[in-house]
């Protein structure tokens, strides 16, 4: 028998006998819980087509979210501290090292895209449907092994119109100068509160996916009340 198999067979055994025992005994077994956590994860779980969609879904969800959390919150710190000349290099969450390291763990991409970009690099053609309110997303499995998501950006911070609202009233002209000395060719300025500036799009591989619906779904063990 493979070492893998017998490794196998001996922790599922084990596991039996912890399910046998009442739970004063479960108590004193050394790494019990740490046991079971294996075990767990070493049970092969079946992910049908509909269960990778929907974890394409939470995945992109967390990304992004996580990406736009981020970015307020850079943003707010360096506003704060240095105008819109020290928060405009920021304005950029796909490439914090944070939203980088969720990247990875997903097998993902993360791009923003917009009609009326800043920079130029992400200039898109978006339909109407594609730019309706936050709640839409957008799922779709492109082939065997790539999976893609899409959601609108909407402006729902008013300290974002410091950089993307009406110039001459929410930006001031000296940096306004300063947007257009690195951006020359900006598009995006004009905007107001809830109006939708663009979309995330998110590619992701399988693998990656499946790891996140396994992780996602997985029981998690509850801490055993302490006997003495």
């Amino acid at each position: 028998m493979p070492h893998f198999l017998r490794s196998l067979a001996g922790l599922l055994l084990l596991s039996s006998l912890l399910a046998a025992c009442s739970s004063d005994q479960i108590e004193h077994i050394k790494d019990g819980k740490k046991i079971a956590i294996t075990l767990d994860k070493m049970v092969v779980k079946r992910i049908l087509p509909v269960d990778l969609l929907r974890a394409t879904r939470w995945a992109g969800d967390s990304l992004t979210g996580h990406a736009d959390q981020e970015l307020r919150r850079v943003l707010a710190e360096k506003l704060q501290a240095g105008g819109v000349a020290a928060a405009l290099p920021y304005c950029r969450p796909e490439t914090f090292a944070s939203v980088d390291s969720i990247e990875k763990d997903l097998q993902a991409v993360a791009q923003r895209r917009s009609t009326r970009p800043r920079n130029r690099a992400n200039q898109a053609s978006l339909a109407p449907p594609d730019m309706q309110p936050d709640t839409v997303r957008r799922v779709a499995r492109l082939s065997g092994e790539v999976f893609t998501y899409q959601r609108p950006i909407t402006l729902s911070d008013a300290l974002c119109l410091r950089c993307h609202g009406e110039v001459g009233k929410d930006i001031t002209a000296p940096d306004y100068a300063l947007i257009q000395k690195q951006y020359p060719q900006d598009q995006a300025t004009g905007y107001r509160v809830g109006q939708p500036m663009g979309v995330w799009q998110v590619t992701l591989q399988r693998a990656g996916i499946a790891e996140f619906y396994t992780m996602k779904t997985r029981k998690i063990m509850k801490p055993r009340k302490k006997l003495f």
